[in-house]
């Protein structure tokens, strides 16, 4: 409880999810937060799309918007290489899509800037 945060969408400062949702490290060349959850203010769209280039090159995913403003918040993957395997049917926001509201010291700041305790799939 002492590091939760809640994250916000940038456009309009829509609740997203938070920081108990956590459950895993964000994988080199992806700058995102990985939930297993998130708030009913989070539309996943309906038909998934494929990425041709970066990180996701070749995976199909579901598109993560906020339901208020529309803004793109994130991704859900739905079939992708071995590499990413562990990231299927989560939620994973974009960092520089969502702002971290600090619980304990009542601080808004860039996801991009928050370090959260390290958190794997098993916990």
């Amino acid at each position: 409880p002492e590091e939760c945060a809640v994250f916000h969408c940038r456009g309009c400062w829509t609740v997203l999810g938070d920081s108990l949702q956590l459950c895993g490290q964000e994988p080199p060349g992806l700058s995102v937060l990985i939930c297993f959850k998130v708030s009913s203010d989070v539309i996943c769209e309906a038909s998934p799309m494929v990425c041709v280039e970066g990180a996701l090159h070749g995976c199909t995913y579901y598109s993560l918007s906020c339901r208020s403003c529309g803004l793109a918040v994130g991704f859900s993957l739905y079939s992708c290489g071995s590499d990413l395997a562990y990231l299927q049917d989560l939620f994973c926001f974009f960092k520089d899509s969502i702002i971290c509201y600090l619980l304990k010291n009542q601080m808004i700041i860039e996801a991009s800037k928050v370090n959260f305790p390290a958190v794997t799939l098993q916990e």
